[in-house]
């Protein structure tokens, strides 16, 4: 029985495979996108200093760093190739760059005309060298990374067939007139491109003969911000900007799909007019499944994407100073909403296989979402019974007592001679279209790098700096100590340190310092220790002659100083004589 509450989120008595809590974060530099590989086990980010990083998310450890001197400007977008060999990077100095994820080589570097606010690889080859870019003030291009050509992508289609007449104001230096930022993606196999576009279209495009082949109308005639694909293939979601997210179920066969829609571009020829023929067609691709939207807020959405599974959705709000996600399922009912830091979100990414998502805060940290998990100990054994109170165990007479009349066990029969396979892997079902031959990189053998003292020294100062005022570190009596060479035993909280030295030296051993004598007391100190006691006459008792400085010295008393020391001397005169 499936309930809802009154903020209208869906109640489903099994709970959902999706994060709930945000686990830790990563933090290194400013990171301004991010992407994982497609197994997760490599998460890459790009930095607002031209760097690309990658962790393995496995150990949450730092594996790669890419740097080039030539590209010093904010990273846009970072896209993986299939099987994790290489890394592209697009920034805002209008660069592409191909790096070699093994060897952390620059394999290629180009720059386009326009900045390019999103690139991915063609996801069809181990080691493309063909990517899709959306430039900021241009149509789609798909550019070839070995030679620098490129190539324009049609965002529309006139509806007599004739292409459409561009605007002759507000042209480039180049001649092409301006664009809306224009979103676009691959297929799963990468035969087709999905190109939205200001209209509120979504145009099917032949990638290698670039030639239109379909169209769908989205409700809203509004401009396409976002169109994603699942990792499956199996559903298209897209943006607009009329604050909705719909998601559309992709009727082509992932494997093939651009003979398929070839062949029923050839079947449809009752059409007079070519738009319709396209309108027709598109409507044999995709249909519409459901419509996603805050009907109460009505915020706009940023950076949304399918699960690994592709079993939910999530979308980010766009506000500013707001981290927060909404999960919908695919019949489009609200099932989850987190609520994190008060930082604006800029991207986020869901994981392949398990319920994490990564999102990217405009402060440059990236947080990790997770399930919560609860412990339950009853799992160890089926007899295990969880004690609300701590409960006195009375231990029986034999109960650890050998007993010979036991029934054994019946003993497994284990065939010795058999042979074990310990180098095939099992295939995840998720990962099965995998080819056997292909060597994918999952892991990268991180470096370990030694710690700079000057780096935690700064590390140490800036922790101590977010304590309370009343915690002080670096107190002048501490800093005493430690310009005589004097050790302070060490403490557990910078009070328990400030505390101890700041007590009164006249308390003796409570102290835990102590103060150097002057030059002056030192050389009486060691002229009296060969004197013997002597007997004053006056009241006949023995009197020790360097009583009076040894009490100084074992009290470990500050108020020695070098007048105080000439008047104990003449007093011990006077004593003597």
């Amino acid at each position: 029985m499936i309930r809802a509450n009154l903020w209208g989120i869906w109640l489903d008595p099994y709970q959902g495979e999706f994060p709930e809590t945000i686990e830790e974060y990563l933090h290194h530099g400013s990171m301004k996108c991010i992407s994982f590989n497609r197994t997760g086990t490599l998460l890459a980010a790009g930095c607002s200093n031209g760097s690309c990083v990658i962790w393995d998310f496995e150990t949450r450890g730092l594996a790669r760093e890419f740097r080039d001197k030539d590209c010093t400007a904010p990273i846009t977008s970072v896209s993986w190739s299939k099987y994790g060999h290489r890394l592209l990077a697009s920034a805002t100095d209008k660069s592409l760059t191909l790096w070699d994820v093994s060897t952390g080589d620059k394999i290629a570097r180009i720059t386009l005309q326009q900045t390019p606010l999103h690139a991915c690889l063609h996801p069809g080859s181990p080691t493309p060298s063909i990517c899709l870019a959306c430039p900021l003030s241009s149509a789609p291009l798909l550019v070839d990374l070995n030679t620098g050509s490129t190539t324009v992508l049609p965002v529309s289609v006139s509806e007599n067939g004739n292409p459409p007449a561009p605007n002759p104001r507000n042209k480039f230096a180049d001649g092409t007139p301006p664009f809306t930022p224009t979103a676009a993606t691959f297929d799963k196999h990468g035969d087709l491109i999905y190109v939205g576009n200001s209209k509120g279209e979504i145009l099917i495009i032949d990638s290698k003969s670039i030639e239109v082949h379909a169209v769908i109308f989205i409700p809203g005639g509004t401009v396409v911000k976002d169109i994603v694909f699942s990792r499956d293939g199996q559903y298209l979601l897209t943006n607009s900007n009329d604050r909705v997210i719909r998601v559309y179920k992709n009727l082509l066969p992932v494997k093939g799909s651009g003979e398929e829609i070839g062949n029923i571009s050839n079947n449809n020829n009752d059409y007079e007019r070519h738009y319709d023929k396209l309108k027709a067609i598109g409507a044999s691709c995709l249909v519409l499944s459901c419509e996603l939207s805050d009907a109460i807020t009505k915020i706009q959405w940023k950076a949304p994407c399918f699960s690994g599974n592709g079993e939910w959705i999530v979308g980010a709000s766009a506000n500013k100073g707001e981290h927060r996600l909404q999960i919908w399922d695919q019949a489009g009912r609200l099932v989850k909403i987190l609520e994190g830091p008060k930082e604006a979100l800029i991207d986020l990414a869901w994981h392949p296989v398990e319920p994490t998502i990564a999102t990217v805060s405009v402060a440059g940290l990236a947080y990790i979402w997770a399930k919560e998990h609860v412990e339950n100990w009853s799992a160890f054994a089926p007899d295990f019974v969880e004690l609300e109170e701590n409960e006195e165990y009375v231990e029986r007479e034999d109960e650890f007592d050998l007993n010979g009349y036991e029934e054994q066990a019946e003993e497994v029969v284990i065939d010795e001679n058999a042979d074990i396979d310990v180098e095939t892997c099992k295939k995840n079902a998720m990962f099965s279209d995998v080819e056997d031959s292909v060597d994918e990189i999952v892991f990268l053998p991180a470096v370990p790098s030694p710690d700079d003292p000057d780096e935690q020294l700064d590390k140490c100062l800036g922790s101590s700096s977010k304590l309370e005022d009343s915690n002080h570190s670096g107190s002048p009596s501490s800093m005493d100590a430690a310009q005589i060479g004097q050790v302070i035993p060490p403490a557990s909280s910078p009070m328990e340190v400030d505390n101890s030295t700041a007590e009164d030296p006249a308390d003796g051993t409570n102290s835990k310092r102590k103060r150097r004598l002057s030059a002056k007391g030192l050389e009486l100190q060691q002229a009296e220790k060969g004197k013997k006691p002597t007997k004053n006459k006056a009241n006949g008792k023995s009197t020790n002659s360097n009583g009076k400085q040894m009490e100084f010295a074992n009290g470990n008393s500050s108020a020695v100083d070098d007048e105080a020391t000439e008047d104990d001397e003449v007093n011990i005169d006077n004593q003597c004589f």
